[in-house]
């Protein structure tokens, strides 16, 4: 049966969603500039990532260091406590669906959660038609491919 939750998804998948139960996970980060903002809020789960230690502490000191408290920090920081939750949740043969505005960050915290040797390729869906992504607030050019990391 088909159920539909409301809420956090991170809250979502630790009450509701069952282990290894899941063959591809979406994930939407357009707009992420206008979306996140760093805050003192991002600074606290920031400090919990990295005071919890092991590769995940590892790669949001280094995408720190590289890219400074920022609005991708700050998707990155939100993503990194659900990425953990989707290793539980996704099958050992799924796969993640996202857009290209953040995808190769977010392979970089995939290798630190879910181990390099994980990885088994990166495919491009080509879309026939650009995305009308004005109305979300994008000024460059519309996306015309999001990215499957399996």
């Amino acid at each position: 049966m088909n159920t539909l939750y409301y809420g956090d998804n991170l809250d979502v998948m630790r009450r509701y969603t069952d282990d290894e139960s899941g063959d591809l996970i979406y994930l939407d980060p357009r707009a992420f500039e206008d979306t996140w903002t760093w805050d003192q809020e991002d600074e606290g789960v920031f400090a919990d990532l990295v005071t919890a230690g092991g590769k995940t502490a590892d790669v949001m000191q280094a995408f720190r260091t590289f890219l400074g408290p920022c609005d991708m920090l700050a998707y990155l920081v939100m993503m990194a406590p659900r990425l953990q939750e989707m290793r539980r949740v996704l099958k050992s043969t799924g796969s993640i669906h996202c857009d290209p505005a953040a995808s190769h960050d977010l392979k970089l915290m995939m290798d630190a959660v879910f181990g390099p040797s994980n990885f088994r390729t990166e495919l491009i869906w080509k879309r026939s038609t650009a995305h009308s992504d004005a109305k979300q607030g994008r000024k460059q050019h519309g996306r015309i491919h999001d990215v499957l990391l399996f």
